[in-house]
């Protein structure tokens, strides 16, 4: 299936939950009372776009109507709206082109799929480059399943994986895996923790493993991707704001689309982090990840 095909079919809830809402709404020739421009505003809060951006849509379908030429279809006017908002949202994955090894540090809660993510990124990375080197850094020494996750995805992808055992040091992990990497080249792909033991601090051992990056490397990560469940909504805003605090995220990674009818999050986020929108992912599939493109986006979200 191609992936505009995919999307659209991961879309569905979204397109028959709150762009649904909108267009029954719009539909009823009743005209944009001030009522009517209230319930849209609603609507368009529900669908988790955020406050500040639904109430700026909002302000353009008054204006369009106010406008001699107001006819025309307001979804219309509501799509030239959500991709003025999501103007310089996109970005692609930074590879260095020096010799020296790309290093990506991947971090999000447990249960948004950041494991899986990084296995997919990888794959992406190799399809367009088969000789390209990729070694995974199984930094999630809390998880077992995370680690035997990653080794099946290695294998999988054709991957080096540098591991320790379970309750090792993570920083230790990477410390090796940048080792490796800086024999082989390539890209680096470190799969972190989302929830660790109460003794632990999540935020304090991601700052510690891009210390380590730092003093091995004299550079920071080159990417820092923080994987969100789109299903979380305004809770996984709350949650970017926290890791961008500790490590300076440099982009977002929106995962499982599929699963919310609140597909309105993706200007959410863009609005309240700045943040580039790096991937979105519609399933479980390796294929199933796609670098985000926001005209594609709205095209999908709002095709009939």
């Amino acid at each position: 299936m191609a992936w505009f095909d995919r999307l659209r079919d991961g879309l569905k809830r979204s397109r028959s939950g709150f762009v649904g809402s909108l267009g029954q709404v719009l539909a009823r020739g009743r005209g944009l009372s001030n009522e009517v421009l209230e319930e849209i505003e609603e609507i368009l809060i529900a669908g988790d776009v955020g406050p500040s951006v639904a109430a700026g849509l909002v302000d353009d379908l008054a204006s369009h109507a106010r406008q001699k030429s107001g006819g025309g279809n307001l979804l219309d006017v509501l799509q030239s709206g959500i991709l003025e908002r999501l103007a310089g949202c996109e970005r692609s994955l930074h590879l260095r082109q020096d010799g020296e090894p790309t290093i990506v540090l991947v971090t999000g809660v447990n249960g948004s799929g950041k494991t899986t993510t990084v296995a997919k990124i990888a794959s992406r990375l190799r399809e367009a480059d088969p000789d390209l080197p990729v070694t995974f850094a199984a930094a999630d020494t809390f998880r077992a399943a995370a680690i035997e996750q990653l080794e099946i995805w290695a294998k999988r992808v054709g991957a080096d994986l540098i591991k320790h055992r379970i309750g090792a040091d993570p920083s230790a992990v990477v410390y090796d895996a940048l080792d490796h990497t800086a024999r082989t080249g390539g890209v680096l792909l470190i799969d972190t923790a989302g929830r660790l033991q109460t003794k632990h601090n999540l935020m304090e051992e991601l700052r510690k493993i891009e210390r380590t990056v730092s003093k091995k490397t004299g550079r920071p990560s080159d990417e820092r991707l923080l994987v969100l469940d789109a299903t979380t909504g305004q809770n996984g805003i709350s949650q970017a704001q926290r890791f961008h605090e500790a490590i300076d995220l440099t982009g977002i990674v929106l995962t499982k689309l599929d699963g919310t009818a609140k597909g309105g999050v993706v200007l959410g986020i863009w609005d309240a982090l700045e943040l580039p929108l790096m991937y979105i992912g519609v399933g479980e599939q390796a294929g199933d990840l796609h670098a985000f493109d926001a005209r594609e986006f709205v095209a999908a979200l709002f095709s009939s």
